[in-house]
């Protein structure tokens, strides 16, 4: 007589932090394995970092913490940087779909995205398992073998309304995408005029007209430059991954130039003279990973 080898699942109360791309697979396939989730989302829709709003953060650099956080980085023209085909699910693509509104580019705008993921939290029903507006404060350990999870979901009348629930694991999917990176720039702090991160960046016309000063030079930066660069009188891009004394102007553009940036403001010669013109700064320096909750280790399923 032969024994089986193979243990039964044992089934799990699994919370999953957001319901942006990840937190939405993650819940679905969680829940195919018979497992119990519920989702936290503190928007009222799902998406996460592909909902776009206009709305920006009180301190355009991002470095208060006091300051009104908005979760998206989206700028109004953004679009893909991937081909549609390797976004998708394996068992869900991306396919241009049909209706108003459609974007069948095979680079779309970020509208496209954010249908695709509510097209797919609808085919399998994940929308039951998501708690919109309720905000994870917490997670802590407790009895050494399950996960406390604070949250809490704002009322009509403003309050909000505190709950602790237990949960046997959970999956944190709140993106990267919400934190700015500054780059260190001894000297910087004394900069006159206006500084801004690219995550509150939503259009160009605040800097219509302007000389511009952007600091990096990746895919933002690039996408950004070229926005503004039609309608400010100059943009000047500073980059530590050109040579030493870059300056060059960009192919194709009359008003747009790269130059290296070196380890102190004081040290460029073209940046020091800006200094007296109060001129505009956009740092394009990516976003970093904000964890907003916390445990003291890992809980296997």
């Amino acid at each position: 007589m032969q024994t089986s080898n193979a243990t039964s699942l044992t089934s799990r109360h699994v919370a999953v932090i957001g319901a942006g791309a990840s937190g939405l697979v993650a819940a679905r396939e969680l829940r195919r394995e018979g497992h119990q989730v519920v989702v936290f989302e503190k928007d009222s829709q799902i998406g996460g970092t592909w909902v776009y709003t206009p709305q920006v953060e009180t301190d355009p650099l991002g470095l208060d913490p006091t300051r009104q956080i908005v979760h998206s980085s989206l700028y109004k023209s953004l679009r893909t940087n991937l081909p549609r085909e390797s976004m998708g699910f394996m068992d869900y693509p991306f396919v241009p779909r049909a209706g108003e509104g459609s974007d069948p580019r095979r680079f779309p705008g970020h509208a496209e995205v954010l249908k695709y993921l509510q097209d797919f939290a609808r085919e399998f029903g994940i929308g039951e398992m998501v708690r919109f507006e309720c905000e994870v404060v917490s997670v802590e350990m407790v009895d050494n073998k399950k996960l406390k999870v604070e949250s809490k979901r704002r009322r009509l009348d403003g309050d909000d309304d505190l709950l602790d629930e237990v949960f046997d694991a959970v999956v944190v999917c709140n993106g990267h995408f919400t934190q700015p990176r500054i780059a260190e720039i001894p000297g910087i702090n004394l900069w006159p005029g206006k500084q801004t991160h690219s995550h509150n960046y939503r259009t160009p016309e605040p800097f219509r007209d302007k000389v511009v000063i952007l600091i990096g030079s990746s895919a933002s930066a690039l996408d950004i430059s070229l926005e503004i660069g039609g309608i400010a009188k100059e943009v000047h891009i500073a980059s530590r991954s050109v040579a030493d004394d870059t300056c060059e102007k960009q192919a194709g553009c009359d008003n747009i130039w790269l130059h290296s940036m070196k380890a102190h403001i004081k040290m460029v010669p073209w940046l020091s003279e800006m200094v007296t013109l109060s001129l505009p700064i956009l740092f394009c320096t990516a976003q970093g990973t904000s964890i907003a909750s916390h445990s003291s280790k890992p809980t296997a399923l």
